[in-house]
């Protein structure tokens, strides 16, 4: 028999393990992750355990109108190892219902672990989710290249980076994140946006992950033009933030970049991933975003939310 209690901070370390070795879990779903804005949060995660060994994890927050998986990640969903084949994980989902409808929850927001980002299949929670009722209440469209089939870099693409070669532009590992946070900052100010991170988040993170969160750099003459966060995941890797000066995307600076991490740094990585390019819940495509990812050969990814009433 399957069980599920709260999630309580001395099961991080089992937490953490599970999650590496899961069939869909990566960075973001890592207490240390996770719980950098734990003050923003109510934390609702569960704990899913078979003769009391941890087979599962739901990360969670609660919200006004209900639980959700997770407010403040991108997507989490039940992070599972492969002891929850197909029946285990409707009997899983049962109890994460009962859990819930006896403290009188009656909707949860499940956003379900895209594709791309698990390291086998793991489509049992959909199933699951199937068989309950859930209704598929919004979709967003990311971009991914798969780096191990055929892809190519658009003709203008291509002339960016032999324009940002011809400028003398470096790229390499950096550390500055303060000056890229001002420079994405003055970047997403042009779109009445801000970065979802304080600077001091990102600091805090990276020293908490220095092996998966990397900045990439791109300068000339000492001056930053262009820099790229990369979250690196193992088989996947991520640009959490791109952005450039006003010179850098003159001189094709990021395009630069990325061509570095793409065709080079992260060259034997089964995927990698930009990020969504949908606003307004999914319903309005940012048609300049995704065409700049797909010019460098990426194809869409969609990232599914589900509607659950327990």
């Amino acid at each position: 028999m399957l069980a599920v209690r709260p999630y309580v901070a001395a099961d991080a370390a089992n937490w953490d393990a599970l999650v590496a070795r899961s069939r869909n879990g990566n960075l973001l779903h890592r207490r240390g992750y996770m719980d950098y804005h734990a003050d923003r949060f109510i934390d609702a995660s569960l704990v899913v355990e078979k003769a009391g060994e941890m087979v599962g994890v739901f990360p969670a927050s609660a919200h006004d109108d209900g639980i959700v998986s997770h407010g403040g990640l991108t997507y989490a969903g039940l992070i599972s190892t492969a002891a929850l084949r197909a029946e285990a994980m409707l009997d899983a989902f049962a109890a994460i219902g009962a859990h819930h409808r006896g403290r009188g929850v009656s909707r949860i927001l499940y956003k379900a672990v895209p594709r791309v980002f698990q390291s086998g299949h793991a489509d049992e929670d959909l199933y699951a989710l199937h068989r309950l009722g859930a209704r598929l209440v919004r979709r967003d469209l990311s971009s991914a290249i798969a780096l191990r089939e055929p892809f190519a870099f658009s003709q203008g693409r291509r002339h960016d980076i032999g324009k940002a070669r011809k400028a003398g532009i470096d790229v390499t590992p950096g550390d500055d994140l303060e000056g890229f946070h001002a420079l994405l900052t003055d970047a997403l100010r042009r779109h009445d946006a801000s970065p979802t991170h304080r600077l001091d988040e990102l600091q805090r993170l990276r020293s908490r992950f220095p092996e998966a969160i990397a900045l990439h750099e791109a300068r000339r003459d000492g001056e930053l033009l262009a820099g790229v966060l990369v979250y690196d995941f193992g088989r996947v890797v991520h640009t959490q933030y791109m952005a450039a000066s006003e010179q850098g995307r003159a001189l094709g600076a990021l395009s630069l970049t990325l061509e570095h991490l793409i065709r080079d740094t992260y060259a034997d990585r089964q995927h990698f991933s930009f990020g969504i390019s949908t606003e307004q819940g999914g319903q309005v495509l940012n048609a300049g975003l995704v065409a700049q990812k797909e010019s460098f050969g990426a194809r869409a990814v969609v990232h599914d939310f589900y509607e659950w009433t327990p």
